[in-house]
């Protein structure tokens, strides 16, 4: 609501003013301007809306209109405080007629009084706008303009006349203003206690708010100065880690040109000493006598041998072998993990090597596998993984039935390779890195069956184990006197030992060697088992 004496938006005296529902008041020509919201083609009657131009809140407007809005006499009131006198229109107003309400300046109240007709009107004092409202100027009803709003229908919740009671409101309850006020006063300063009681939960919300905000930016301030005295730690320990890998660079490449320096001038030594040996020779064989050719072949054939016999390497003694890892981890500096690393190992295929009980033989449809181990040029291990490695294992007889291994990188320079055959026979196992065989590679591989499981019962004997029956068999062989055909301790047949009683192995953990027994012998080792 604006409690201004002007209509905000024309900022000009009060003119028919009405209270839009979120209690701002405009003048009726300033509202009639405004432009409704909706869409274009809007059905008639449907209900119209408009922006307040001092909330830019969407008010909806009543089916009739602007003018079925709620007329805002309290900002009429507001307009008239400070006006002149209604009378001369000179002087200021300083008294009010109670009577007929007019705003009356010093020398007009004394001329109302002087009169007949109005010298027995009430007049006040205009002291201050409460009195002045409480004092009130009479409101006439819009539809009657003749007659003063008294009543109040109960049912239409409004103010009323006394016409409007026999007409639109016929029997609808009312009672006299003065009557009401009490009680819909008393309802209105319960809401207000209730939106007061919320304004202070709101204004200490925005106070914890407005705290908060500054709580954020204090904090924000102090990580902020966190982050950049983190981030100028971490700019030092990565400078102080990159003078430290150009160091180790510069130390490597100097160790590895000290190497070829020292080979090559070796090499030079050797090649002029060769040169010198071979232009001796062949002046010797060419321009000297047989008599001197003969004279001197000792020394000069000494001299050729010892360099013939001089061991040298045909390839130079490093290479170029230097690597940077930007993800390997390379410890702390300045209290930082710092990552890179230099790699001055370079892996050699043949140098790497094979290892593994099962390397050479694998069961029918059983996970086997084994290890490779990746060694640079001098054999060393090479600690690290990522090398390319390419493990192929294909049946010599059946050429379709290849086997799909499993490498498994363990990140230390060993590699491990499983794989599962699904038919017996003789494989050739290729292992590559970097597309190159490595030690041991290619070699074959002996898948045998499938493991055989006992049939039969790890006994001591027939007899014990079938409880004395004289038709229970065992492969092993032996027979009991008095019509036994299983074996018994210290009878023909027996092994001395415990064994299998379908293959008479007797070692317990082995695979069975017994074959597809016949019928007979077939129920009686089953009936031996069951026992």
């Amino acid at each position: 609501m604006s409690f201004g004496r002007r209509c905000p938006v024309c900022a000009e005296p009060w003119v028919s003013p009405r209270l839009l529902p979120c209690l701002h008041s405009l003048c009726a020509p300033c509202l009639r301007r405004l432009g409704t919201l909706g869409e274009p083609g809007r059905a008639a009657g449907a209900s119209r809306s408009v922006l307040c131009p001092v909330c830019d809140s969407e008010v909806t407007l009543p089916p009739g209109g602007i003018g079925q809005l709620t007329p805002d006499y309290l900002a009429l009131s507001r307009g008239r405080e400070a006006a002149g006198c209604d009378l001369c229109a000179d002087g200021a107003a300083a008294r009010r007629c109670l009577t007929c309400g007019a705003d009356l300046c010093l020398f007009c109240c004394q001329a109302h009084r002087r009169q007949k007709k109005t010298a027995s009107h009430a007049v006040t004092e205009l002291e201050n706008t409460k009195d002045c409202n409480q004092a009130g100027k009479p409101v006439f009803c819009p539809s009657h303009p003749t007659e003063e709003l008294r009543l109040f229908c109960e049912q239409c919740d409004q103010p009323v006349c006394r016409d409007c009671i026999v007409d639109r409101h016929r029997q609808h309850p009312y009672d006299f203003t003065g009557n009401v006020i009490h009680r819909h006063g008393d309802a209105l300063r319960e809401l207000l206690k209730n939106t007061q009681q919320h304004m202070g939960t709101l204004e200490d919300v925005l106070g914890q708010i407005d705290d908060m905000g500054s709580a954020v930016r204090s904090r924000a301030e102090a990580v902020a100065t966190e982050i950049c005295l983190f981030a100028s730690g971490y700019v030092k320990a990565i400078e102080e880690h990159q003078d430290r890998l150009l160091k180790q660079l510069e130390d490597l490449k100097v160790q590895k040109e000290n190497l070829l320096h020292l080979q090559k001038a070796q090499l030079q030594q050797l090649l002029l000493d060769m040169r010198t040996g071979v232009e001796f020779t062949e002046h010797l064989l060419t321009s000297g006598s047989d008599l001197e050719i003969l004279i001197t072949k000792g020394v000069v054939a000494s001299r050729l041998a010892k360099l013939n016999s001089v061991a040298y390497n045909t390839h130079p003694s490093v290479d170029d072998g230097i690597q940077f890892s930007p993800r390997e981890r390379a410890g702390q500096c300045c209290g930082y993990e710092v990552f890179g690393a230099i790699l001055n190992k370079v892996v050699d295929p043949a140098r790497c090597t094979l290892h593994g009980e099962d390397l050479h033989s694998a069961r029918q449809n059983q996970v086997t596998g084994f290890t490779l181990l990746c060694n640079d040029s001098t054999g060393e291990r090479m600690g690290r993984g990522g090398e390319a490695v390419q493990v192929a294992i294909t049946h010599k007889d059946k050429r379709d039935r290849a086997v799909k291994p499993t490498v498994c990188d363990n990140g230390d320079g060993t590699y491990h390779i499983s794989y599962s055959p699904e038919e017996p026979g003789l494989y050739a196992v290729c292992v590559y890195v970097k597309g190159q065989h490595v030690q041991g590679s290619p070699f074959t591989l002996m898948v045998k069956n499938k493991f055989r499981e006992h049939q039969g019962v790890f006994h001591c004997c027939t007899f014990c184990s079938s409880g004395g029956q004289k038709a229970a068999r065992c492969a092993c062989g032996g027979t009991m006197p008095g019509g036994y055909q299983g074996c018994g301790h210290g009878h023909k047949g027996h092994p001395g030992c415990p064994h299998w009683s379908c293959c008479g192995q007797v070692k317990e953990s082995s695979e069975c060697l017994g074959g597809p027994p016949s019928d007979t012998s077939q129920r009686s080792l089953l009936r031996t088992v069951a026992l």
